[in-house]
């Protein structure tokens, strides 16, 4: 790979030149291949290196046709590089330093969440700590980018997730509201350079400047939401110091913030690098891309904070109201939810955060919240494929029928399936007892009712 002179300038000045000759050796090798698994769902059934700093995550030796695994689809594991897990680890640790009052749960942001990967390790970390007693709003800026954040969010089936696609500015109408931003800022990426060619080509002292501007204003617009005595995760997929330790000083001493990394009585993982202020992964010191990551404490006073519950609906878009369902919907799930409508569908959101969530609606844009349960068609509920995939969706209710793998693949290819010994209704489609969606039976045939968008289009025969 060659490089230009003032990109190894900036490479020796954050990671040393000794790391420097050991990254360059790694640009021209091929890019490592991690999963990590959803803990509340199947495993995925793979073997391979565990990663040191999540114990969901697992090394491959070589890549999977992942398209082509029925697990895949149900949301039993995300593919996602192991440097980028370090972010969870850093926010796992801080989690111990959050106080949250028992009146509320937490609330945490991620500011720039697409495609997901950080957005369904913060899940799982948030579900593991505090159950059913958190919120978590997934931000994407762009609309696209954004869909795809949804789907994978509705893949990892966790219901206490919100979607939003707003300028990081929009968050300022939340002031003092989040205890934790997660925000893994737009940057030049050089960690990236051994999977994006393109990136090495547009790299430039210029395009660092640019990049390191932007995200300082990315951190200046969305801080009044995050409170006194919040945390900020911030990371990059970057070396270069201007876009990581400069910028955290710059919060730390214009925004007012206290640097919490490194974690001077934790020991640092093997083969990552401490920096002044956070964490810096370089292949070849590790398995995975570049990554960089800190933390830091706001220490500046809120000139509002929503502290406590989350006031009622302050003007902006209007407030959705609770909805009259038929009562019997509620065995649908294993917790107390909300239902409300959008559009034709009824969705439902978990109880604990429904007033949080109403108020999130009411400043933001939101795409999705909670769990999509269906359209009542006559006295019918036709289940919506995100009811099966949830968590809190209480799979005593319909029948099952469990699957090989070559049914499975036929039925998220959206294929004609049958299955003439089961009951007659809705049934749920099982992979080795994983959920993939519904069928309606109706004896010599189904009704294949997985979402036309999500289905696999290339070619299924093994």
């Amino acid at each position: 790979m060659i490089v230009s002179d003032s990109f190894r300038t900036y490479l020796e000045e954050a990671i040393g030149s000794v790391n420097v000759l050991v990254a360059f050796s790694a640009f021209d090798k091929p890019a490592a291949v991690s999963v990590r698994a959803n803990p509340f769902k199947n495993g995925h059934g793979m073997t391979g290196r565990p990663v040191a700093w999540n114990r969901y995550g697992c090394l491959l030796d070589e890549r999977p046709n992942f398209t082509l695994d029925p697990s895949f689809h149900g949301g039993a594991y995300y593919v996602q590089d192991s440097s980028s897990m370090f972010v969870g680890k850093v926010f796992r640790d801080m989690l111990a330093h959050v106080e949250v009052p028992s009146s509320r749960v937490i609330r945490v942001l991620d500011l720039c969440a697409a495609p997901g990967g950080k957005s369904t390790d913060l899940a799982a970390s948030l579900r593991e700590a505090f159950g059913d007693r958190f919120l978590l709003v997934s931000n994407e800026v762009m609309k696209q980018r954004a869909g795809v954040l949804a789907g994978n969010m509705a893949l990892w089936g966790d219901p206490n997730v919100v979607v939003t696609s707003d300028d990081p500015r929009a968050f300022a109408a939340l002031p003092g509201f989040f205890d934790i931003v997660v925000a893994d800022v737009p940057c030049s990426g050089e960690g990236m350079f051994r999977k994006d060619e393109e990136a090495l080509r547009q790299w430039s002292e210029d395009n660092v400047s640019l990049c390191a501007s932007r995200q300082k204003r990315i951190i200046a617009d969305m801080w009044p939401c995050l409170r006194k005595d919040g945390v900020l995760i911030y990371s990059t997929c970057t070396f270069n110091r201007f876009e990581n330790d400069l910028n955290v000083d710059w919060i730390s001493a214009e925004l007012g913030a206290e640097v919490r990394t490194p974690f001077n009585d934790v020991p640092c993982p093997e083969g990552v690098v401490a920096t002044a202020a956070g964490y810096s992964l370089v292949p070849g010191l590790v398995e995975g891309e570049g990554q960089y990551c800190a933390a830091l404490v706001k220490t500046g006073e809120d000139a509002v904070s929503f502290y406590g519950d989350a006031p009622k609906g302050r003007g902006g878009k209007a407030v959705r109201t609770p909805v009259q369902i038929p009562d019997n919907l509620n065995r649908l799930f294993r917790t107390d939810v909300r239902f409300r409508c959008k559009g034709e569908t009824i969705t439902a959101v978990p109880e604990v955060i429904a007033g949080d969530v109403s108020y999130v609606e009411s400043q933001l844009h939101v795409i999705a919240a909670g769990t999509a349960v269906g359209v009542i068609k006559g006295k019918d509920l036709v289940p919506d494929a995100d009811l099966a995939l949830s968590v809190m969706f209480n799979d005593n209710v319909y029948t099952s029928v469990e699957v090989d793998r070559q049914t499975a693949l036929a039925f998220l290819h959206k294929d004609t399936v049958a299955f003439p010994q089961a009951d007659r209704g809705y049934l749920v489609v099982r992979y080795n007892g994983l959920a993939l969606g519904f069928v309606k039976n109706l004896g010599n045939r189904c009704n294949n009712l997985h979402p036309q968008a999500r289905r696999i289009r290339m070619d299924i025969r093994l």
